[in-house]
């Protein structure tokens, strides 16, 4: 595909390194000519030095035949004036970056009117995934498919785990309908089937009803059934738009703040939350606001090495979840073993917002996909087909179906309701199926079917 990004700060750069793997062609537009010249040299793309909003350059990095059209420049009026004006020279679709809470609460409107394909943003993003982490303890983090009705959880193995060391057909149901649906197991991730013995360390993917999900976390997490409390570090945005959201979910929300203007506005815009001017980095302050107490301590600061410190901390105080926001990608390679969790990049989350919506398209066009997604690196894709009436895999039991090596079929979607099948279910015509799978190059939902007579 042709892809224009305009803007090549820390979020244009993660999306030229994600889609240029991926053979599209880049042109990247941005006004910082050694920033320009820097992404250039660092991803084989092309270049246009200048205003990504302005109708000349656009022109010049021919706009009018690209494919996709991605503004994420640090001003959130640029970007809208860029998509709107990519989308009027004939951009087939435009993304636009937008942080403002103030835009946020339109964005139906601006993209209906304006014809903006898709808005983000990443800051709300990050919020939602912390949300979806507390929601579940144990997890590392949480993938959502068929609109928000599915979690997929990964969490990593104990070696008390009442999962570990037995096969996965021998669980009979000790956690409900849970579906276990990758395992990564040192550089190896693979789809398992019921011979499939998980060890300690494993890092899996598990999906089923948020009950069952939260039966498993309860049995695997020593008995934390729910997150009741949070200790937030920092009141940037991310935190705006999250504690709002913990206090619908009823948590006990404490927020430390060094600036005292952020504090004061953070006290009088949310009065169910504590508000502790002070800095939270210092380990005396943590103490006496009494860390050890809370359920979660997520570290929002916009200094990376702080959030890294007071996560450890909190852990070494036995603080049960920890959330840490890093935003320097470099960091994440040298983090593996100081003891975090779940671990937050806004850059990252966007980026992969971005290149799942460019990815849907692409592997769409052409084929039966209605969505698609890539897990762990890329080496597991999650595909969700429409069943056809004429399709092969109709009007049987899963059972009986001949799937490919790989291949795990992990929920059905069946109007309003969502089925966690086993192998007594059939696929019915007009069924949403959502498939795992290490295999690449599906187009239809009959491809996870091993060739038979007279079908090739």
């Amino acid at each position: 595909m042709n892809i224009v990004i305009t803007g090549a700060g820390k979020v244009g750069n993660t999306l030229c390194a994600d889609l240029v793997k991926e053979d599209h062609n880049i042109i990247m537009i941005e006004k910082d000519e050694s920033r320009l010249e820097q992404a250039i040299n660092s991803y084989d793309i092309g270049g246009i030095c200048g205003n990504g909003a302005i109708y000349d350059t656009q022109m010049d990095a021919e706009v009018n035949k690209c494919d996709v059209f991605i503004a994420v420049t640090s001003d959130d009026e640029t970007n809208i004036i860029a998509a709107i004006t990519a989308k009027k020279l004939g951009a087939k679709y435009t993304i636009a970056r937008v942080r403002s809470p103030e835009y946020s609460k339109q964005v139906g409107f601006l993209r209906e009117s304006l014809g903006i394909t898709l808005m983000i943003n990443p800051e709300l993003d990050a919020a939602l995934a912390i949300e979806r982490i507390l929601l579940f303890p144990a997890a590392l983090g949480v993938e959502t498919f068929g609109l928000g009705r599915i979690n997929m959880i990964e969490v990593v193995l104990r070696d008390d785990s009442p999962m570990t060391g037995i096969k996965l057909r021998d669980h009979n149901g000790r956690f409900g309908n849970i579906i276990v649906c990758v395992v990564a197991r040192g550089n190896d991730v693979f789809i398992p089937d019921g011979e499939t013995c998980l060890q300690a360390g494993d890092h899996v993917m598990i999906t089923g009803s948020t009950s069952n999900v939260h039966t498993f976390c309860t049995q695997s997490y020593h008995g934390l059934t729910k997150v009741r409390s949070a200790l937030i570090v920092g009141g940037g945005r991310v935190t705006n738009y999250l504690v709002s959201r913990l206090i619908k979910q009823h948590m006990h929300v404490k927020i430390i703040e060094k600036k005292l203007e952020t504090a004061t506005r953070l006290a009088s815009e949310f009065t169910q939350a504590e508000v502790i001017y002070g800095d939270g980095t210092a380990h005396t302050l943590l103490n006496e606001e009494r860390i050890a107490d809370y359920d979660s301590v997520i570290a929002l600061t916009g200094i990376d090495e702080e959030n890294i410190l007071i996560s450890i901390y909190a852990s070494r105080m036995g603080v049960p979840i920890t959330i840490t926001k890093v935003n320097r990608t470099d960091l994440l390679k040298v983090l593996d073993n100081v003891g975090l969790q779940a671990i937050i990049t806004p850059q990252n989350l966007i980026s992969d917002h971005i290149v799942r919506f460019i990815r849907s398209v692409d592997n769409s066009e052409g084929s039966n996909i209605e969505a698609f997604y890539r897990l762990a690196d890329g080496r597991v894709e999650v595909l969700q087909f429409r069943a056809k009436e004429s399709g092969r895999s109709v009007k049987m039991t899963l059972t009986d179906l001949p799937t490919k090596p790989g291949v795990l079929i992990i929920c059905i979607i069946r109007g309003d309701n969502v089925i966690y099948p086993g192998g007594s279910d059939q696929i019915r015509p007009g069924d949403e199926v959502i498939v795992a799978t290490t295999n690449k190059g599906f187009q239809d939902l009959d491809d996870i079917l091993q060739e038979t007579r007279g079908h090739k």
